[in-house]
């Protein structure tokens, strides 16, 4: 057995498309198509305007802000949502107390078995 750390403290800090409070750790880049990562967004945090390069799955873990698409409109999520964005979407997310999630990014998702929050 080996154990990793992937905490923000091994992170790597980014402020691309003005995000800022924001750290991502890689935990895993299975192929050239899937890359695994940690995103931690401090107090005030924002991971930045941009589009995706590939589908990507934004999954809660650890505390509640909001994301949005295209739309200005800021959607609230929390431990335990998803977020997805097909390829080349706009999108942004941010949280005024504290978040962290697993960014899946990969051109092969079959999300039928996740539940569509209603």
């Amino acid at each position: 057995m080996k154990i990793y750390r992937f905490g923000s403290e091994v992170g790597k800090s980014i402020d691309t498309y003005g995000s800022s409070g924001f750290a991502i750790s890689r935990i895993a880049h299975l192929s050239d198509e899937t890359v695994i990562n940690c995103a931690y967004l401090e107090a005030n945090g924002v991971i930045g305007y941009h589009q995706t390069v590939i589908p990507q799955l934004f999954l809660v873990v650890q505390g509640e802000g909001w994301v949005r698409g295209k739309s200005p409109e800021k959607v609230s999520i929390e431990a335990g949502h998803a977020a997805y964005w097909e390829k080349g979407e706009w999108h942004e997310s941010g949280t005024e107390t504290g978040m962290t999630a697993i960014i899946i990014e990969s051109v092969n998702f079959n999300l039928s078995k996740l539940t569509l929050l209603a």
